[in-house]
């Protein structure tokens, strides 16, 4: 039986298709670490606002109470006693301390949810520009293997360009140079 010559080009396709194969590999494994990361950031920002929520309805409740004493002191007009006065005002700058205090929180937590914010929507830029490459690097590894069944070189050419393109996107998923 005589053996068919190989052509060595043959040689070049299994080499690019075990590079393409290995970037699609890491190429899906950081889209779905960058997944991860934004599913996990948008939880921890949804609770960082339902926080902030909580914090704004404990300072209306005071602030309507602060308001409640205010005019109850008002509608007790100026023959009210001294005593009295005193401990409705006393009351009312206690409000106003518990109101500063829970608009003060509400900034810190704003903050830290927008950081959370910001790191969700870097991580769905990382992982959207991933799963871009791994589409790419999958065609072009399918053109690879469609070039080795029919031996047409044409077809692992134009797998090879695909496949560059593919790679460009997996550095841009590390870098965002796009």
């Amino acid at each position: 039986m005589a053996e068919e010559k190989k052509e060595p080009w043959l040689n070049y396709l299994a080499l690019s298709t075990v590079v393409l194969a290995v970037c699609a590999t890491l190429a899906t494994f950081k889209g779905g670490g960058f997944s991860t990361r934004s599913v996990m950031s948008q939880t921890q920002a949804s609770d960082q606002w339902a926080f902030f929520q909580s914090k704004s309805i404990k300072g209306y409740l005071y602030e309507m109470q602060k308001e409640k004493l205010e005019l109850e002191l008002k509608a007790l007009g100026p023959r009210r006693p001294r005593s009295v006065a005193e401990a409705y005002e006393k009351k009312i700058a206690a409000y106003a301390k518990k109101i500063a205090k829970y608009e003060a929180e509400k900034g810190e937590i704003q903050r830290d949810a927008k950081r959370f914010e910001g790191v969700r929507d870097d991580a769905q830029r990382h992982g959207q520009i991933f799963g871009i490459a791994v589409i790419f690097l999958q065609i072009a590894i399918l053109l690879s293997s469609i070039a080795a069944l029919v031996k047409k070189k044409y077809v692992w050419l134009i797998g090879v360009a695909v496949g560059l393109v593919g790679i460009v996107y997996f550095v841009d998923g590390f870098l965002l140079f796009f």
